[in-house]
């Protein structure tokens, strides 16, 4: 199960480092679709700052998968709020029928909602943050 869990983090590392990248390039217009239109910030710079954030963590899962591993719970905290702090762009993309990633539907937007509580779970299960099964402990 550990080996599992561990190329589960692994991957989802490089899934973070490689979205964070495209933050930064290839598509950063269809992030700036997803940035809330309520947010008082500059939506370039939430773009570049978050994919900066994405490419961070994705580093981090990776590293502490096999290096640092005392700090892969935190860092998995951490992945979990970033998922959980990124949410209302989704949620904005869908109330505002905003189309972007090939998500030009309402259903598929809506969909789309669903996968976010998935992620926040990958992070937490793939960094033992919590454990779908327990040590038994004698008494």
């Amino acid at each position: 199960m550990l080996i599992f869990k561990r190329i589960s983090a692994l991957a989802l590392g490089v899934f973070l480092t490689s979205a964070g990248t495209s933050h930064l390039g290839s598509n950063r217009k269809e992030f700036l679709a997803q940035v809330p239109t309520w947010l008082p910030l500059n939506a370039d710079f939430v773009v570049i700052a978050s994919g900066l954030v994405e490419i961070a963590l994705g580093i981090s899962l990776i590293t502490t998968t096999f290096i640092f591993t005392k700090y892969r719970r935190q860092v998995g905290i951490t992945v979990a709020v970033f998922f959980i702090l990124i949410f209302p762009g989704n949620i904005n993309q869908y109330v505002n029928k905003i189309d972007a990633f090939g998500l030009d539907t309402d259903q598929k937007r809506l969909i789309r909602l669903f996968f976010q509580p998935l992620l926040l779970g990958w992070a937490l299960w793939s960094t033992n943050v919590i454990r779908l099964t327990k040590k038994s402990v004698k008494g």
